[in-house]
């Protein structure tokens, strides 16, 4: 059985599409469980109901698996936060929206967010990704950069420098990602207030 480096998602046949997601489902359960480095692929295929032969076809190495869950984790999460924003009334209900969406995504989604604490970790055998924090980083902070550029061209917030702000959201955010297990709840009511007092017009 060769391995399909290489072939693109537009490229599987739906058995195969199912096959993949059967073994990254698995993948996001055992990491989210067990912990990256007592995740073996063979243990993820059994989980799958698959041969490691059939997760090897697919993937051709725990890495490649791994990557690729986080892959889809990180797109699923933006694509959360992304629907969310999209439905705010205005600038200043967008950047709440921002807040409360990357937050809420944390709460209802503690296996996945395990699976980005797990990758993100540095490791002395380089399998994972380096330093804590550091998978898509410039996109959040872009991102929520260009939100708040939005709400001042409007007129709806004071002027400010909107990288300096915007890292010091997504800072926070992406402290919450390496340390899931700090109260969220707890932490949400403040950050919101932050927020606005950093963003909203002064009188």
């Amino acid at each position: 059985m060769t391995p399909r480096r290489g072939a693109g998602p537009d490229a599987l046949t739906f058995t195969e599409r199912a096959r993949r997601q059967q073994l990254i489902d698995a993948t996001i359960d055992l990491i989210s469980t067990r912990g990256y480095p007592a995740t073996s692929l063979s243990a993820i295929a059994e989980r799958a109901g698959l041969s490691k032969a059939a997760a090897l076809y697919h993937f051709s190495s725990k890495d490649n698996l791994t990557r690729a869950t986080l892959e889809q984790v990180m797109e699923q999460f933006g694509a959360y936060v992304s629907e969310r924003v999209a439905q705010a009334a205005g600038p200043r209900d967008a950047i709440v929206t921002y807040v409360r969406a990357m937050i809420g995504y944390q709460q209802a989604h503690r296996r996945q967010v395990r699976v980005i604490t797990e990758m993100l970790l540095d490791d002395e055998g380089g399998t994972r990704l380096k330093t804590p924090g550091s998978h898509d980083t410039g996109g959040r902070w872009q991102a929520l950069a260009d939100l708040l550029k939005e709400g001042q061209q409007a007129g709806a917030l004071r002027e400010f420098d909107t990288r300096t702000v915007a890292l010091a959201i997504d800072g926070v955010i992406a402290h919450w990602l390496v340390h899931p297990a700090l109260d969220l709840d707890a932490a949400a009511a403040e950050l919101e207030e932050f927020t606005l007092h950093a963003i909203e017009r002064r009188a």
